[in-house]
């Protein structure tokens, strides 16, 4: 087959001076084959004739005005849904092998009388005028710490004019993560864009009572504020006026899939090693838009003296129970602090709780609805003495550290003897004194020498002192021959 490349070679040579015959020759083709293109004076793409003939008849010539009603009615149906219709309506009449035809002239009809499609119109960014914020999860790219799934999310900031890029992990869409997240990019960039916009995030706006409508929270517009950045957001259900940062959550999770493919693992020993792999391959992205990025760090603005704190104060009294609720989740702490009123800081994902400026307890802060972190260690040693609210106690199943606790629980409760609870309470206490891991290991090898795990044999166990092998000492007599050559061998005698 002749190329359009070659017939212009030919023609090439014509104009050159040679003859038809040569020039044929040397563009690959015979000397009708030449001429014919030297007529036509046209390459082979321009003269060949677009394909509009059927090559094989429509299976779907006679039923195609059933289709085009159902289409009339519901223009959003797939070809896959009434081909499977249609197959049942007409019993062995249409092959599997026909669903490609029907997608075809399912493509030609919407090309022709379908719905109108959406329309997304390009625009025009200048240089440190906007930035976007927004979260999006991470958790199919199967990111695994320590052998344990990691479901996390991720704060993602993107400057629109260079598409400069920041991320950072956290575990829900609040306030103190977008905070954390928008501080760090900003101070990581080392200016400020004129305007920051989001979706309409819970973080940063809240549901207006009387227009129905949504505006930006107190503490979203303070932070704003500080920065001196104007707000916006989009329109309640169009993603798509967000459009930067949207688009750049798939760019972003397909890159990081890839080096992943490449790192030969999803496993990481712990977050902070994940962070580092992630800030490491931000800071790579980045560094190719190099050029982009200086042109829009020349205008931004200055950062302020400092960034403001990280973090929400709220106050919250321990109840009897020795918990704390904090903006709907539950946390115990240690029974000597019930009653009294502790100050908590809320972090993006951390809760620090602080009496009389001493900080008493830092966990890990909770997701989701109801949520609880109930440490037993603060409660064994009051439930030891009140066995009998274990059974029904509502965070029981937190009294559990480990599954081998629970196959325990388990196994004391197969003997009925009515002491299973209590048995377990001195085992779990013996646990918070003596350590988790040593009496987890004990339990686990009653277990499996099918030996009921009872308090006595458990603390036998632990307990049982260790006998170090008294050490074999060998004498050896010193060599005096060298002080003898010291002073000489008369005086020695």
């Amino acid at each position: 087959m002749v190329t359009d490349q070659q017939v212009r070679l030919l023609m090439s040579l014509m104009k050159e001076g040679l003859p038809l015959v040569t020039a044929a020759a040397k563009a690959g083709m015979s000397e009708r084959t030449g001429r014919k293109y030297k007529v036509a004076c046209k390459v082979p793409s321009q003269m060949k004739q677009p394909h509009r003939w059927r090559t094989r008849p429509d299976p779907f010539a006679e039923v195609w005005a059933e289709i085009a009603a159902l289409l009339e009615q519901d223009g959003a149906l797939q070809a896959k849904t009434v081909f499977a219709e249609f197959q049942r309506r007409h019993p062995g009449r249409f092959r599997t092998g026909q669903l490609r035809t029907l997608q075809r002239r399912f493509r030609r009809w919407r090309a022709r009388r379908g719905p109108e499609r959406e329309v997304y119109f390009p625009q025009v960014h200048s240089a440190a005028e906007q930035c976007q914020s927004d979260f999006t999860d991470l958790r199919e790219l199967g990111i695994t710490l320590g052998g344990e799934p990691f479901a996390h999310l991720l704060y993602h900031f993107v400057l629109t004019y260079s598409n400069w890029e920041w991320v950072s992990v956290c575990f829900s869409e609040s306030f103190e993560a977008l905070s954390e997240g928008l501080q760090a990019a900003l101070w990581r960039l080392g200016g400020v864009p004129v305007e920051h916009r989001t979706d309409n995030l819970s973080a940063a706006t809240h549901e207006l009572r009387v227009s129905r409508g949504r505006g930006f929270t107190v503490r979203y517009r303070e932070l704003l504020e500080h920065y001196g950045m104007a707000a916006s957001r989009n329109h309640p259900g169009n993603a798509h006026e967000n459009g930067d940062v949207e688009s750049a959550h798939g760019v972003l999770k397909r890159a990081l899939d890839q080096r992943l493919r490449l790192r030969g693992g999803r496993e990481f020993a712990c977050r902070e090693d994940y962070e580092a792999f992630l800030q490491a391959f931000i800071e790579e992205c980045n560094a190719r838009r190099d050029e982009r990025v200086g042109e829009e760090r020349a205008h931004l603005r200055p950062l302020p003296a400092r960034p403001l704190p990280a973090y929400r104060e709220l106050y919250a009294t321990v109840s009897r129970s020795s918990t704390v609720r904090v903006v709907g989740k539950t946390y115990s702490v240690p029974s000597r602090l019930i009653g009294h009123r502790l100050r908590v800081r809320l972090y993006a994902s951390a809760v620090e709780l602080e009496y009389q400026g001493e900080v008493v307890e830092r966990l890990e802060r909770l997701s989701g609805h109801g949520a609880s972190y109930i440490d037993y260690r603060h409660l064994i040693h009051a439930l030891v003495r009140k066995p009998g609210a274990f059974r029904r106690y509502a965070f029981r199943e937190a009294l559990f550290p480990s599954v081998v606790f629970r196959r325990t629980y388990d196994a004391l409760r197969a003997r009925e003897t009515g002491w299973a609870d209590l048995d377990y309470l001195r085992i779990l206490h013996l646990a918070a004194g003596e350590g988790e891991v040593a009496v987890g290991g004990v339990l686990a090898a009653l277990l499996d020498e099918a030996v009921v795990p009872a308090y006595e044999v458990v603390r036998a166990r632990v307990r049982r002192p260790v006998v170090l092998p008294s050490p074999t000492l060998q004498l050896v007599a010193p060599d005096l021959s060298g002080y003898d050559r010291l002073i000489g061998a008369e005086v020695a005698a």
